[in-house]
This record gives C-alpha cells, sequence and structure tokens, in this order.
C-alpha cells in the first residue's frame, strides 16, 4: 500500500526584537544588560496587543534583553510555554561576498559586517540554518500553529528575507524596531508570506522607532 502522507498545517509566527535595553546592552562589549523602564513598557504593551493571540510557545534568545521581554510579554498571554533557544540569538547568519552586493552599496555592507567578531562569523550561519529550520514553514499535524520568537535585529531580517526567498544578502537593510511586530505566514500548498512587518501601532508616539536608524525614523 502507499505510504499515508502526512498533514500539515499552517504555521504563523510572531518575531519581535527585544525591547530598548540599557546602555551596556546592544551596544555594550558583551551584550548582557537588560531592558529599560521604557523597554519594559514596549514588552507589556506587546505583549497586551498578542493577548488574543492563540500562542502557545514563546521562544527568546539567552541575552537579558530578550529573555526580559520574553517573560513580560508571556505574563501578558494566557500561559504559554517559554523556551530559550540560542537559535534565537543575537548574530550575524550570513556575510555575503563582495561579488554578491550590488556595486553601488557593496562598500558600505562590507564596512558594516567587519565589525562582527571572529565567533560571530563563525558561529552565525549555522545557528541561521537551525533558525530556519526550526521556526519556518508549515507544521506537522492537522492544528494550526501560533508562536512567537523575541530576537534581535539581524535574526527578524534573516527570517523575513528567508520567507521572500530573497537572495541571501538582502537580510542586510531590513531593520527591526525595539518591541515592533512582525508576522509570517507558512501555509502547506502556498507561498510563504510576510503579513505584518516592523508595526508599532501598540506603542504610544514616545516609545516607538526605538533601536533604529535616527534618519530612518517616521
Amino acid at each position: 500500500m502507499p505510504a499515508t502522507a502526512t498533514a500539515t498545517a499552517t504555521r504563523y509566527l510572531y518575531l519581535a526584537r527585544h525591547g530598548e535595553a540599557t546602555s551596556d546592552g546592544p551596544d555594550g562589549p558583551d551584550g548582557s544588560g537588560g531592558l529599560t523602564a521604557a523597554g519594559r513598557r514596549q514588552a507589556v504593551l506587546l505583549g497586551r496587543r498578542l493577548a488574543n493571540r492563540p500562542i502557545t510557545t514563546v521562544h527568546h534568545g539567552p541575552l537579558p534583553r530578550a529573555a526580559q521581554t520574553a517573560h513580560l510579554i508571556g505574563e501578558q498571554l494566557n500561559g504559554p510555554s517559554l523556551s530559550v533557544c540560542e537559535e534565537a540569538g543575537d548574530y550575524v547568519p550570513y556575510v555575503p561576498p563582495a561579488a554578491e552586493l550590488p556595486t553601488d552599496s557593496a562598500e558600505f555592507l562590507l564596512r558594516f559586517l567587519a565589525s562582527a567578531s571572529a565567533e560571530e562569523l563563525s558561529r552565525g550561519p549555522e545557528l541561521a540554518r537551525r533558525a530556519v529550520e526550526r521556526f519556518t514553514g508549515p507544521v506537522p499535524g492537522g492544528e494550526d500553529r501560533h508562536e512567537l520568537v523575541v530576537t534581535h535585529a539581524f535574526l527578524v531580517g534573516w527570517l523575513v528575507r528567508h520567507t521572500l526567498d530573497a537572495p541571501g544578502w538582502r537580510w542586510l537593510g531590513l531593520n527591526a524596531a525595539n518591541a515592533a511586530l512582525t508576522v509570517l505566514r507558512f501555509t502547506p500548498g502556498r507561498p510563504s508570506s510576510v503579513l505584518l512587518l516592523n508595526d508599532q501601532s501598540h506603542l504610544p508616539e514616545e516609545l516607538r522607532w526605538t533601536g533604529f536608524p535616527p534618519e530612518l525614523r517616521c
């Protein structure tokens, strides 16, 4: 008898960058900083926005700013499990060769990536591969799955790039503000899609655009 096909269902992946961090956080030597008071407010407000969504799991990176954001969001939800994982951490997912980049911006992009440490450059691609494997695509079984990943700007860009099947280098230039919401959908038999990107409508004006390049703030 022919093998029975395994049923799959839609995955809704909610992505959020951590809330605003203290000065020794994202720009510090070891990334060990936690959230500011504004960052804690951002996390709570994002959690309230997601309170009516059937999110069963909140994945988060190991750094304090991501873990604290995830716990504050989780307190607003209906009892999801919290799961810390390296794949949701802060790392450079892919460094493209110069020949892959647009000629008019290659120098700028490579200069930006030059600040990455040797460890980031060696571990990042494998973590990025595992993140795609763990967080994207339809899910087995007959029930749709809703899960949240609280992470960092680079991984948000990488997973959006993957969802759109864009070239590897195109994660660069996809910026994520603190506590902004991105939603990806992976439905069997349909192209993966970006339902929402960098949305901050749950935040009051004074809490929007933190962690975003100043010249791009709206």
